[in-house]
């Protein structure tokens, strides 16, 4: 009985997922499925059939609650790309908006690998729901590999440092890495500087409290204004820039890899001046 309950649950979330695509976009996300093994998945443990059910309230959350803008998401190249993006809002929502817009807004439609920190596997049910939509802990042989094989990776460099951020740093971008760039020039793959706006107020967190982070083994426990990093029904809007292209060897100084680094974390905070800039409400 609860195996049948289970399947009526998960066949009413792939509805509403057609619903809120429509049949067009429908049959274009099917595209999108990957060879699997007996079980369905892929060797990262994706499985679109899942994904489709799954993803259901993140398609509600991108189209009525955070009702996103995305600009110029037509410049994503075909082939394999890394999206470099800013990181905030004590939840890592900034990441589902950003991937449902590749399914949703680029033409075609686009499944991308989000690179997640090693202590998410840790969790319990998260760990196979993150498998199964596509997102894997983020080291370098995961994405090397992703990347030979053409695909879409999302990295946040700042990691923690910036899904973490107090109020006070909200839209301050904070130490990149460098791993994502070795990655780019070892596999000669172009990287798409990513902005999102409205994320840094879904949550906004008045303190940190390190004693409990450590003793729950997170990474951070922010203390937000409604008392639970919730997020707020901001709106968000998603800048994507123009493609950059680096040359280099992967093996180069830090000093080397850090000015090329420099100018991806500038062109994203150009994008998120501007659309701070332009924007009227953190809400509308």
């Amino acid at each position: 009985m609860l195996e049948h309950f289970s399947d009526k649950v998960k066949q009413e979330l792939r509805e509403w997922t057609e619903r809120m695509v429509g049949p067009e976009r429908k049959e274009r996300l099917q595209a999108l499925a990957r060879s699997g093994n007996e079980y369905g998945v892929d060797p990262f443990g994706f499985n679109l059939d899942y994904s489709l059910s799954a993803l259901a309230p993140f398609f509600w959350l991108y189209r009525k609650y955070h009702r996103v803008e995305t600009y110029g998401i037509e410049k994503l190249p075909r082939g394999r790309v890394l999206l470099i993006s800013n990181h905030s809002g004590q939840l890592p929502m900034d990441g589902a908006m950003i991937g449902v817009s590749l399914l949703l807004e680029a033409d075609p439609p686009r499944a991308i690998r989000s690179m997640v920190e090693k202590w998410v596997p840790s969790l319990p049910y998260v760990s196979t729901f993150m498998a199964r939509v596509g997102q894997i802990v983020g080291t370098p042989e995961n994405c090397r590999r992703l990347l030979e094989a053409d695909e879409a990776i999302l990295v946040f460099p700042e990691g923690v440092r910036g899904l973490g951020k107090l109020w006070p740093q909200r839209y301050q971008l904070q130490e990149f890495g460098l791993g994502f760039m070795r990655l780019a020039l070892e596999t000669d793959t172009p990287i798409v500087p990513v902005a999102v706006v409205g994320a840094e107020e879904q949550a906004p967190a008045l303190m940190d409290v390190k004693p409990m982070a450590k003793l729950l083994g997170f990474p951070s426990f922010p203390v937000t204004v409604t008392g639970l990093p919730l997020p707020l029904p901001t709106k968000y809007r998603i800048y994507f820039g123009d493609p950059l292209h680096f040359t280099g060897r992967p093996d180069d100084e830090d000093s080397e890899l850090d000015k090329k680094v420099r100018t991806v974390k500038t062109a994203i905070q150009t994008m998120l001046n501007q659309g701070l800039k332009e924007r009227q409400s953190v809400f509308w």
